[in-house]
């Protein structure tokens, strides 16, 4: 015969089991909530999700590239870098202070494109008006325009004749295979061509005071020294910054 005692008990058992069953489920869904992520349906435009990521991660692993290469920033990262040569003021500005005047400078110059590129390509996919394929083509229209500006005509040559390709009919049948590195030897001539202009009177300088140095008998001490403060005024008095910056800007208009 059981006791009152254990009976009460075995009844509080039996009754904590129940509720425990009853609200078990419900508990655990709620600790551990199910996560499912589904890469495989179509989209709209007619490509998958995961061949969009693909698509998406390769542009983002591509970016520093596509800046560089389709953009105004191999010139005018250049041009900065023989500037701060010329003066001979070694590591003023800092490369950091250099990479960024470049860049905003590359957004400056790029705006107009990029309202094209914004206004004719990424709104229109926005709003589901254009596939994805259709969206890069229309984006690339401004870039090959922007790009064939400033291109010269034998670099165009030079790669439509190394790709076998013919003489195209109109700007638009420029593939971007052929235009962009042919963009870029001219961005690199055009770039070369304005640093030399700037460091000729800075050469001049230095010529002028090296011979100064080596009439008084004074062949131990480096030309450069002396001449760093005078290029430094010389490059303040005629306000050397808005110069350059602003023959740098025109140069692409």
């Amino acid at each position: 015969m059981i006791a009152p005692g254990r009976r009460r008990y075995r009844r509080a058992a039996i009754a904590a089991v129940g509720v425990a069953a009853a609200w078990g489920p419900s508990a655990t869904a709620l600790a551990a909530p199910a996560l499912s992520l589904e890469v495989g349906g179509a989209a709209q435009d007619g490509l998958s999700t995961s061949l969009q990521l693909l698509l998406l991660f390769t542009l983002l692993s591509f970016a520093p590239a596509i800046m560089i290469g389709v953009t105004a920033f191999v010139r005018i990262v250049i041009v900065l870098a023989f500037m701060r040569q010329a003066v001979g003021t070694q590591q003023m500005p800092p490369n950091q202070v250099i990479v960024a005047l470049a860049l905003f400078l590359t957004f400056f110059v790029m705006m107009p494109t990029i309202r094209e590129v914004n206004e004719h390509a990424v709104q229109p996919y926005l709003k589901d008006e254009a596939a994805a394929l259709d969206t890069l083509e229309r984006g690339f229209q401004p870039l090959r325009s922007f790009m064939l500006r400033q291109t010269r005509e034998k670099d165009l040559a030079l790669f439509l004749g190394i790709s076998g390709r013919p003489r195209p009919e109109t700007p638009a049948d420029v593939p971007p295979e052929v235009v962009v590195p042919a963009f870029m030897i001219s961005e690199l001539k055009t770039a070369f061509t304005i640093s030399f202009m700037i460091y000729i009177p800075f050469l001049v300088l230095d010529m002028v005071v090296a011979s100064i140095l080596t009439s008084m008998g004074m062949i131990t001490l480096p030309p450069v020294l002396i001449s760093l403060p005078f290029k430094l005024m010389i490059f303040v008095l005629v306000d050397g910054w808005n110069l350059l910056i602003s023959s740098l800007v025109r140069s692409f208009q």
